[in-house]
Parts: C-alpha cells; structure tokens; sequence
C-alpha cells in the first residue's frame, strides 16, 4: 500500500510540474493560462514537490504568497506523510 501511495505523489507531482511548465510558456506566449486554483488543487492533492521544483526552475509564481509560501509547506508536509509511511 505505501509503494501505491509513493507512486501517485511521484505522478501527480509530475503532473503538477507540467502544469506549471505549460502555465509559465503560455505566460510568455500570451495565450490562455492555467489558473492558480488548479495549480494549487494539483499541488494540494500530492504534487506540491513538483509544483515546488517547477515554481523554482521556471521561475514561476515566485511572487505569489500563496505559492512561494504554500508550496514548501505543502511539499514538506507531503515529505513528512511519506518519510511517516516508510517508518
């Protein structure tokens, strides 16, 4: 059981991380962007880490409170769920 729940962080993490990635290229293209509510619902949901990884890789959302703050909150309390799970 805590091999399925390590493997659906790790894919929703990825999904998260292109979310972000798609979000920021849309940004810079000017086209329709992905709205923070479903980041943040994707990141809330078990991909906070590649939410994380993306946010400082693209630099994106590194303004935003809610996600330069949110996110390694968010990412760290998943950590600690699976480091939890594993003992």
């Amino acid at each position: 059981m805590n091999e399925i729940i390590a493997v659906y962080i790790i894919i929703v993490s990825a999904i998260c991380f292109a979310l972000m990635g798609i979000d920021k290229s849309r940004a810079k293209h000017g086209k329709w962007r992905i709205s923070e509510k479903t980041l943040l619902s994707v990141a809330i949901i078990g991909g906070a880490c590649g939410g994380l990884i993306a946010m400082v890789l693209f630099r994106h959302k590194t303004r935003h409170a809610i996600f330069a703050f949110g996110l390694p909150l968010l990412a760290a309390l998943q950590i600690f769920f699976l480091i939890y799970l594993y003992k």
